[in-house]
């Protein structure tokens, strides 16, 4: 009953002529549905704005006491370059510099490896994406199927973009990949 009262409501707040689309056993007494006014979406049945001199008037303060406390609020513009430290709590650590390969990988805005697992078809397909990948990307590519070959004892399937300067191997391997990029100095 609650949904026909509902519904009755939406009716006779949306049509004039409402009665002809109410079953007959429905008795109505609901003139406080009608009485509220239906507003448009449109601008045009707004009030107009009047004068505009009723309004305070806006002073802009440029450096205020008060917007220290809101700079301390807001998220930096720039990632920081993390303190240099022996050893780091996560267990990441920080990039070398440029080590003599004939291939580099450079790391995220946020100073993390660029190694990415991907679930596609309902977790049936899993693809282990290196990206940002500059150099000769084909050595990467036999290093990598190599040490996982070597690893896993069965063949690994790869592809590579080199327009795009990415690796995908079919597989998770994630933590294979990025051990690996550690230890070149990456």
């Amino acid at each position: 009953m609650l949904a026909r009262s509902i519904f009755i409501g939406k009716v006779c707040q949306n049509s004039v002529g409402f009665n002809k689309f109410l079953p007959s056993n429905i008795v109505l007494s609901v003139p406080a549905l009608c009485s509220n006014p239906i507003r448009n979406g449109s601008f045009r049945s707004s009030e107009p704005v009047g004068d505009i001199a009723q309004f305070p008037e806006v002073e802009v303060i440029k450096n205020a006491p008060e917007w220290k406390y809101v700079e301390r609020l807001l998220a930096p513009r720039v990632v920081p370059t993390p303190e240099v430290k022996v050893e780091y709590p996560s267990g990441w650590k920080p990039p070398q510099p440029k080590p003599d390969l004939k291939y580099f990988v450079a790391r995220t805005k946020n100073h993390m490896l660029p190694v990415y697992l991907h679930r596609t078809f309902r977790g049936q397909r899993i693809l282990t994406t290196v990206r940002r990948i500059d150099g000769d990307i084909w050595q990467l590519e036999a290093e990598l199927r190599y040490l996982l070959e070597k690893r896993l004892k069965k063949s690994i399937v790869t592809r590579v973009n080199e327009m795009n300067g990415q690796i995908e191997l079919k597989g998770d391997f994630v933590t294979i990949v990025e051990e690996f990029l550690l230890e070149k100095g990456l």
